[in-house]
């Protein structure tokens, strides 16, 4: 109902049905909700209901919610501003793999923003997002490694290398580095 996909575009009809679902814990519904109302697609735009459906989706371990609400969070967007929490949720979502978030570490990191400035740590993040075609990401990383000395890009690339995959994925770089070498060398250094 929501994109008109074989059926009539119908917002209400689309909301009631995310509804249902989320309230029987659906996390993909809650997601949905919470990005509704944070464009006001369909519905007044309400940043608190969003953050609220963002927070239930996210503490059952839904990545683009967890990012969501690190958003939310880090704009202060119908709730106070606390980039601590945003560093959080960012960092849940980061871990998962999923890049805007790790994008955002990096910037976080690289700004001391919610964290002491740390370029190691925010090169680690840019150099992860920008593995999976984050192009923001690269050229931040690339900005990055012209103010940063050698040692530091040494040790940015170690913990990049270092850097736990989540299990779901960690077998395909292994199976990579065995055939082709040390992928995130080459990928880091990029």
């Amino acid at each position: 109902f929501l994109n008109g996909e074989g059926v009539q575009k119908d917002n209400a009809e689309a909301i009631r049905w995310f509804r249902k679902a989320a309230e029987h814990d659906y996390a993909n519904a809650q997601y949905n909700l919470g990005l509704i109302f944070r464009i006001g697609e369909g519905v007044q735009k309400d940043d608190v209901e969003a953050a609220r459906w963002f927070h239930k989706a996210a503490e059952q371990g839904h990545a683009e919610a967890q990012f969501g609400l690190g958003v939310i969070f880090f704009n202060g967007e119908g709730i106070q501003k606390d980039d601590a929490e945003a560093l959080r949720w960012y960092r849940k979502a980061a871990e998962q793999g999923f890049a805007m978030a790790q994008n955002n570490l990096g910037l976080m990191y690289a700004n001391g923003e919610g964290v002491p400035q740390d370029y190691i740590e925010a090169y680690k993040w840019f150099s992860l997002a920008a593995t999976q075609g984050d192009e923001g990401a690269a050229t931040a990383r690339d900005r990055l490694r012209q103010i940063m000395t050698p040692s530091q890009i040494a040790q940015a690339l170690a913990r990049t290398r270092e850097w736990r995959l989540p299990e779901s994925i960690r077998h395909i770089v292994e199976e990579a580095e065995a055939r082709y070498g040390k992928v995130f060398d080459w990928l880091a250094e990029r």
